[in-house]
């Protein structure tokens, strides 16, 4: 069963967003502020976290770029700011889906479940793509049941884009969240890195589509 976290100083929030999911089967935890939130994640067994931006002391983005720093669960933003740039900036610290103030718990729900059908099959640490697998705490990539190597970077590089399946990343994105930097005359370091990974994936390599003009994208979904 998976187990959300919603995390909002607003109990009534909480509230809300805890009784839709548990009646859509979820069990919850509750966080009132980003170190509480952090603390439970490193603790408890997450599926996916609803995080609220504007909180006092650590707000969403904060907490969102420490909890990056150790895990890869899926965050759905909440936020009553509606300015493009939140929105970009929250995709790029690594948010999975962004839902505006006031919302409906209904497409809330929706968005949710979205997120955990997207071809993100957890077994402890471990992504399953068909015949490919990542398994975060080993930092190893089995495809078709061999064990595939790869450079740390490219699988920092193969990481990200998994855990971001089906949303399309830009090169920006990209070196900011797998290389630590953002240089924009440096898109050529994500090029080559892109073209050499593809090569190490072999028939899986088509889960790296690439969006002209924007950047890339890891898309697998699931069978019908």
């Amino acid at each position: 069963m998976h187990r959300l976290l919603i995390v909002d100083d607003d109990k009534h929030i909480r509230t809300l967003v805890r009784t839709y999911s548990e009646s859509e089967g979820f069990e919850c935890e509750e966080a009132e502020d980003g170190p509480q939130a952090l603390a439970i994640l490193k603790e408890q067994d997450i599926s996916l976290v609803v995080l609220d931006v504007m909180m006092p002391g650590m707000d969403g983005f904060e907490t969102l770029t420490e909890l990056r720093k150790f895990m890869s669960v899926p965050v759905v933003l909440l936020t009553a700011r509606k300015e493009e740039y939140d929105k970009l900036h929250g995709f790029g610290l690594g948010a999975d889906d962004y839902v505006p103030k006031p919302f409906s718990p209904k497409e809330l729900m929706a968005r949710i479940k979205a997120i955990l059908k997207r071809g993100r099959v957890l077994d402890g640490d471990v992504l399953r793509f068909g015949g490919l697998e990542i398994s975060e705490s080993s930092r190893t990539v089995m495809i078709d049941g061999k064990e595939t190597a790869l450079t740390p970077k490219e699988f920092d590089l193969l990481l990200f884009l998994a855990t971001h399946n089906l949303i399309v990343l830009n090169r920006e994105q990209l070196l900011k969240n797998v290389w630590g930097y953002v240089y924009f005359g440096d898109a050529r370091t994500v090029d080559t890195h892109i073209k050499s990974l593809r090569e190490r994936l072999g028939d899986y390599r088509k889960l790296i589509t690439t969006v002209w003009g924007v950047g890339y994208r890891f898309e697998h979904k699931e069978d019908r």
